[in-house]
């Protein structure tokens, strides 16, 4: 019983500050940037008046919208904000462990991906459709990549779901090795992509990585683009969660130990904290790519999962 109440609370405390915290990596990660360019730039808090300036105007809805125009901003965030709350953070073994497996996470982001894209298709506008194509396309590739990295977790872990594959690399001593550098590479590509964070270029009036996301939302306002914008914000601290229990599960809490949450607590904002500096860095150091040039940027990592679980597969029959 005691063990039941004390995963309840660390669940509930998770989600809380998952759902509270959003904003502010993403105003932290804003805010490195700009001083990495030199500038000022905006208020780490920024994000959150951002959302309560959208959640106090009207909120307008387009004369060739159809009654399912409102549906698509909510079912970007409940696929996000689910997926969030399936993501381990802090600590390992919460209520939520059973439901958060690998291929759970990956079809709820391709929910929230096809949930985007509708909502672009909705109006028929011409920006809209052309985001649409192409997030099509980049899924394609992105959600391959994923699933192919799948073979390589699932023969390190011995197991799909994400405590469990925190748990077997924490434990089992894995270190560095080259299968796990290329599921890492693979994995930091895609959710470079998934974010919008590649920096891209606009010659001759392209759109840019981030405009492709933003142009299937130019027709929302108010409330609805508040939804939108704060699953975006979901989106990057799922996928720091995501990397960080696969990768970085050290230091991770147990659920039903009180005792170790202050620690696993601390070291979760130390990683938050270390991957959002290094997001920051990239953004002002990569040199900018050509927006059609992302599905070979995909593709690479599809590539490199491949790789990842080629050499594991061959190790294991070696090993065998």
């Amino acid at each position: 019983m005691l063990a039941f109440v004390l995963a309840f609370i660390a669940t509930a405390l998770h989600i809380a500050l998952c759902f509270a915290g959003a904003p502010l990596l993403t105003g932290i990660v804003n805010k490195l940037r700009a001083w990495l360019l030199g500038r000022r730039g905006p208020p780490v808090l920024q994000p959150y008046l951002h959302l309560a300036k959208l959640l106090r105007k009207t909120t307008l809805l387009p004369d060739t919208a159809t009654e399912l125009f409102i549906l698509w901003p909510l079912g970007v965030f409940l696929a996000i904000a689910v997926a969030i709350m399936l993501i381990p953070g802090f600590a390992t073994g919460m209520l939520t462990a059973d439901a958060g497996d690998y291929i759970t996470i990956v079809g709820l982001f391709a929910l929230a991906r096809a949930a985007t894209m509708l909502g672009g298709l909705e109006t028929g506008f011409g920006f809209g459709g052309a985001g649409a194509a192409r997030e099509a396309l980049f899924g394609l590739f992105a959600e391959g990549a994923l699933l192919v990295l799948l073979l390589a977790f699932a023969l390190l872990a011995q197991d799909t779901s994400l405590d469990g594959i925190a748990t077997a690399f924490r434990s089992a001593h894995i270190g560095i090795s080259v299968s796990l550098g290329f599921a890492l590479a693979a994995m930091l590509t895609v959710a470079l992509t998934e974010t919008g964070r590649i920096p891209t270029d606009n010659p001759s009036g392209h759109l840019e990585l981030a405009m492709v996301h933003e142009a299937m939302a130019l027709e929302y306002s108010g409330r609805l683009l508040a939804f939108i914008d704060y699953a975006a914000m979901l989106r990057l601290l799922a996928w720091m969660n995501l990397i960080g229990t696969i990768f970085l599960p050290f230091g991770m809490a147990r659920a039903a130990a009180f005792l170790s949450w202050p620690g696993g607590l601390l070291l979760w904002a130390g990683k938050l904290a270390v991957m959002a500096a290094a997001l920051s860095v990239f953004e002002v150091s990569r040199a900018k790519m050509r927006v059609f040039r992302v599905p070979e940027f995909l593709g690479a990592a599809l590539l490199l999962g491949m790789l990842a679980g080629v050499f594991l597969f061959v190790a294991a029959r070696i090993g065998a």
